[in-house]
């Protein structure tokens, strides 16, 4: 096509050069040949005025086509039937690379589309901005909901909301990881941060990936706690069971030998004293390490179908006694009496008492004592009940220790309750939170 459009312009110009020397070779011929300009100059001045002509129809058509490029409109159509015969390959020619611009065009925007998608529904939190001017260039809806953030300008915005999480961002470099709790709606949750940089338009960018690593944390965890405990607890009863049977053994024995010893100092006495404590200390050891087992205990589920009112009405009949004894309010928050759950229930109840149990012991130094218990489904379609109370909280130094086996902020407590509630909530696939505030109350949420 530009081949045609070369050699059009080939001809004029030859035509132009032939004319101007025969125009010449008069001029300098002399008067006797003047007359022969006659003929010879209006066909210079037309061939000049068709080259005029035929370049400026060629610019004008490149500059459409410059404008169309500077304004990306890659739709617009160059008619070619109806352009001259020398500008019909010029206009196919462009015709043609407007066609390639948009099927890159359309690409990039496919692609594009599918990057957002992608990016929209995985897990993780994508946050990039500019390294220089702090600008936000990405924040997908996953980050949005994680840290219950609904826009950032810049990346300085994020320290008034959550400085802890703003200042491990900026002091991440790139290629490093980073593990981080952070508070998010009164829920400390575990972040893994990682971080990256690209360049475009000769500006340096940062990209965060932010992933909520909770739960896998707490699974490992609790792994690594039941392996501890399973050791423990076989090492302890291995070596307390023989000492408890010989304490028995021995204390048989000073007793049939009780009437052949003369006892005039209380020595028999003493020893027969210090014989029951071992034992009885042994005993309450070996009594320890059983409790502790329970927790490897349940590894299995009886999964079944049961209304969440049923729960909350076995829980009631079942804690009435002690609540009124005590003076303590309840109230049953339960929208949808038909809210269901698929759970062993069993476990659920034991889990709802240790909590309630929990509860009623917070609120027991509070002058109007209230513990609510409800149950909802999340948007994500999780069932969510909570045991609210108005008790003296729990401190905010205590919160992430509280799921360990062992520890207990009550001063008779085992340790047990709350570690066997994480551990039946994880078998259900589901999750415990907690809010607290000291002096306020606490909320335990049990996510299925």
């Amino acid at each position: 096509m530009l081949r045609k459009y070369e050699w059009r312009l080939i001809v004029r110009v030859m035509l132009l050069l032939i004319i101007l020397s025969i125009t010449s070779f008069l001029l300098v011929k002399g008067k006797g040949w003047y007359v022969y300009l006659i003929a010879t100059v209006p066909i210079l001045i037309y061939i000049l005025i068709d080259f005029f002509r035929f370049h400026k129809k060629a610019l004008d058509e490149v500059s459409q086509f410059v404008e169309s490029v500077h304004y990306r409109d890659f739709s617009r159509h160059f008619n070619v039937t109806q352009a001259p015969p020398e500008l019909q390959p010029l206009r196919r020619g462009f015709n043609d690379i407007n066609t390639t611009f948009k099927i890159i065009s359309k690409e990039r925007e496919t692609q594009y589309q599918y990057i957002q998608k992608i990016l929209e529904l995985v897990d993780t939190g994508i946050l990039s901005y500019n390294n220089e001017s702090g600008e936000t260039g990405w924040m997908n809806e996953s980050l949005k909901k994680m840290l219950g953030i609904p826009y950032l300008k810049t990346i300085h915005s994020l320290e008034k909301r959550n400085k802890v999480l703003y200042d491990a961002i900026i002091a991440l470099r790139s290629g490093e990881n980073e593990v981080i709790s952070v508070t998010s709606e009164k829920n400390i949750i575990k972040l893994l941060l990682s971080a990256t940089a690209f360049q475009t338009d000769n500006k340096v960018y940062k990209l965060i990936a932010i992933q909520n690593v909770n739960e896998a944390l707490d699974e490992t965890e609790a792994k690594a706690w039941q392996k501890l405990l399973s050791v423990m607890t076989h090492e302890i009863m291995n070596s307390v069971a023989p000492i408890s049977s010989l304490a028995d053994t021995l204390k048989n024995r000073l007793q049939m030998a009780e009437k052949k010893l003369e006892d005039t100092d209380g020595t028999v006495e003493d020893l027969e004293l210090g014989i029951i404590t071992i034992k009885r200390r042994s005993e309450g050891l070996l009594k320890f390490a059983e409790t502790y087992r329970n927790l490897n205990k349940i590894t299995t589920l009886n999964l079944t179908r049961v209304y969440v009112r049923d729960l909350f009405e076995n829980l009631s009949q079942l804690m009435q006694p002690t609540l009124q004894q005590k003076n303590i309010d309840v109230d049953v928050i339960l929208k949808d009496t038909d809210l269901m759950l698929e759970a062993d229930t069993n476990l659920v109840e034991q889990m709802l008492i240790n909590l309630l149990v929990n509860a009623i012991d917070a609120v027991k130094e509070t002058p109007n004592p209230h513990i609510i218990l409800s149950a909802t489904r999340s948007t994500n379609q999780k069932v969510i009940i909570k045991i609210a109370d108005n008790g003296t909280g729990i401190p905010a130094d205590l919160l992430d220790k509280i799921f360990i086996p062992f520890f207990s902020t009550k001063k008779t407590g085992s340790g047990i309750g709350l570690s066997l509630c994480k551990q039946i909530m994880m078998l259900h696939k589901g999750n415990v939170q907690v809010q607290s505030t000291e002096g306020e109350g606490t909320v335990f949420s049990l996510l299925f």
